[in-house]
This record gives structure tokens, sequence and C-alpha cells, in this order.
């Protein structure tokens, strides 16, 4: 999509951290107050945008945290996935030429972004680029892209239910390999107690969430605190030992996640 004479982006980007999923797995709770280290997902997540550069720094999601320094969004309606998130917070981010855009329950959003900018500013040729981790799943919401890109490509229903890889479509996107997982998310309790977390401040609609961790889930079956082995995600540990970087056309895969 990108033409061939485009210039080499050095400016300073936007930010989208997306954060208003339903996160079934964990009972409804706000994955991104989830805390690691005394502090919420979501805030580690801004300061790590802003760390970074990012300016503005919206959240597309309910105001979970109003002393934050962001931009508070939501599709309307709610829950319509990530692209339209994407697209609804894309209204917000002024004149700039590039978005990172990251999910909100990254374990370690900062460690995620240096990453992803490792490489150095997007080549010409280029209309993003984001990690990929060892299954050679791309992680859309660990991504800089350039706001022309997203803007690009009409979705009806203003992307309601549609995913990032749609979003993308045609694009050329370069691929940075995450050997150390940094990529990684909250999607379970497991996960939340892998990464040495707390459910912290996160609520359901109707309750508060418990103050420390549900029981580890048995091996025999599901407990009434915690997600049955069914709705946990594939390991990814295993990674790749290479450094390179490889830029290819968008593919059929797509990891949706919020």
């Amino acid at each position: 999509m990108t033409t061939p004479d485009a210039a080499s982006v050095t400016a300073t980007p936007a930010a989208i951290v997306l954060a208003g999923g339903r996160a079934a797995r964990v009972g409804g709770a706000a994955k991104p107050l989830f805390e690691i280290g005394g502090a919420s997902l979501l805030a580690r997540t801004v300061a790590a945008a802003r760390a970074a550069g990012a300016d503005p720094v919206l959240v597309a999601g309910p105001e979970l945290d109003p002393a934050l320094d962001v931009t508070w969004v939501r599709e309307d309606p709610p829950f319509g996935g990530p692209a339209a998130a994407t697209l609804a917070a894309l209204r917000r981010v002024g004149d700039a030429e590039t978005v990172l855009l990251l999910a909100g329950d990254l374990a370690d959003a900062g460690g995620a972004i240096r990453t992803l900018l490792a490489p150095g500013p997007l080549a010409p040729d280029v209309d993003g680029r984001c990690l990929v981790d060892a299954d050679g799943r791309r992680q859309w919401l660990v991504g800089w892209y350039r706001t022309t890109v997203l803007r690009a490509t009409p979705l009806p229903d203003g992307g309601r239910d549609a995913s990032l890889r749609a979003l993308l479509a045609g694009s050329m996107i370069e691929e940075v390999p995450d050997a150390a997982d940094a990529a990684a998310d909250i999607d379970t309790w497991d996960d939340l107690r892998a990464h040495g977390g707390a459910p912290g401040r996160a609520r359901r609609t109707e309750d508060t969430m418990p103050q420390h961790l549900p029981p580890r889930r048995s091996t025999t079956g599901p407990t009434p605190c915690a997600p049955s082995s069914a709705s946990t995600r594939p390991s990814r540990r295993s990674r790749r030992s290479s450094t390179s970087r490889a830029t290819c056309r968008t593919r059929s895969r797509d990891r949706r996640r919020r």
C-alpha cells in the first residue's frame, strides 16, 4: 500500500491502547486494572507509551482510571471488537503520522515496545510493523502502523466485530521476532499468577473482585473460581532463536486479542 518514495517515519507517534474487552476468561474482571509490581497493566502500558515519546495517548474502553493522563474514547456501541475500537480512537489522534497500537493487558508493555521499536524507523516501503511469536502468529496489538493505512480500509458497520487483520488487509507489514515473549498478555488467572500479579482494583460489573487470586486450576476439572482447561490458551513459551526480521504481506493468520 505504501508508495516506494514514501519517507521513513521518525515523527512522534500517537498511541492507542485497547482496554474495552469483555474478559470472559476472568469472569468479566477489568484486566487492565490487574497489577504487576504494584502498578496496573494499563498504567504500565500508558507509561511505556509515554516513555517511547507517544503523544497523544488514547485508551479505547471505559474510564477505568481517571487519574491517568490519557484521552478516553469508546466505540459505539461498546464491545465492538478491536477494529471498531481502533477506528473510534483514530478520530482523536490529530495529525500523528503513525500510531502505536497496544493491548491493555500486556504483562510487560515496556519490553514489548522496546522490541517493536528496536529496528529503527519504519522503512519507506512498509505500512507498519508488529511483533510475531514463535509460532509465526502476528501480534497485531503490539504494532506500529501508519495512520493513513489504518484509515484506508473501509469496513462495514464501523468495523464492528472485524479483526485487525481485516483492517490491515493488503498492507506491507514488517515482522519483528518476539524472542523474549515480550508480547505476552494476561488472559487468565493462571497468566496473572505466572507473572506474579494480583487482581488489584479490577472489578466485575456487579461486585468487587477477590483480593487474592482464585485457587490454582485443578488437574481433574475446573473449580468454581478458575477457568476450565478448555478455555486456557496454548503455551507460547518456545521462542525463535533468530533475531532477524522479515517484511511480507499480511497473511491469513490473525490472533484477535483485546
